[in-house]
């Protein structure tokens, strides 16, 4: 496939998004290269993963394993692309996860870190792992406590397989920048805690902020910004 030409929509919508979280950063008073764009690309297919691939971007966050894996295999010649698994984790599935992706944003307990753990490849680098959050404490979200984050934390940061790099949260939805900002201001204060708490660790990475909400999450912090219907259009069934 050759490179896509530059007025395509995917070429526009991401040129967009990239703009709105540079503008983000700047008025944060934060360097532009503070937060990386990861590209959503759940239920989209693979030609535009490609053809987001041409224009730049390098980091796709999917969060259904069979699905994520069919396009790693059609994708495979892309140098640089980087896969980050975002979805809740069962455990029927951690092999393959521990086996084909950089990243994972969504461990919320220590049954699924030691899976991951015990399954990582000896040959590939340790797995980059995100906790995630219950940040507003819903009954119908997945995420580990405030209460329960450290303890986590410290048997995430044992195993020699997994690399723990920061936290990641979906807050509730919010209406006002305010009212946006307040769970990431305790995601970011929980990650500060964090790091007082494990001296050392490479905790560097807030993982939050969607097409709805990426500018109050950049203003209290964000490192990764989870961005797909502002790139890829309206979420798809999955298949």
């Amino acid at each position: 496939m050759t490179a896509p030409s530059a007025s395509t929509p995917l070429a526009e919508s991401l040129a967009a998004v990239r703009r709105r979280l540079s503008a983000a950063l700047a008025d944060a008073g934060r360097p532009a290269e503070g937060a990386q764009l990861l590209a959503v690309s759940k239920t989209k297919p693979a030609a535009l993963i490609r053809e987001a691939w041409h224009l730049g971007q390098r980091e796709f966050g999917e969060n259904y394993v069979q699905e994520a894996l069919a396009k790693q295999a059609e994708l495979a010649d892309l140098d640089g692309i980087v896969w980050h698994f975002i979805g809740p984790l069962q455990s029927n599935k951690t092999r393959e996860v521990a086996e084909h992706f950089t990243w994972v944003h969504s461990v919320d307990r220590e049954k699924i870190a030691r899976r991951l753990n015990d399954q990582r490849p000896e040959a590939m680098p340790p797995l980059e792992v995100c906790l995630q959050v219950n940040i507003s404490d819903e009954a119908t979200k997945s995420g580990v406590s405030l209460a329960e984050l450290p303890a986590l934390a410290e048997a995430v940061l044992a195993m020699p397989r997994l690399r723990l790099r920061g936290l990641m949260a979906i807050p509730a939805p919010a209406e006002t920048p305010e009212a946006q900002r307040e769970p990431f201001a305790h995601l970011r204060e929980a990650l500060e805690a964090l790091r007082r708490r494990f001296p050392g660790a490479p905790l560097d990475t807030l993982s939050m902020g969607m097409t709805s909400d990426l500018e109050a999450a950049v203003r209290e912090g964000a490192t990764l910004v989870r961005v797909g219907t502002a790139i890829f259009g309206e979420r798809e069934p999955p298949r």
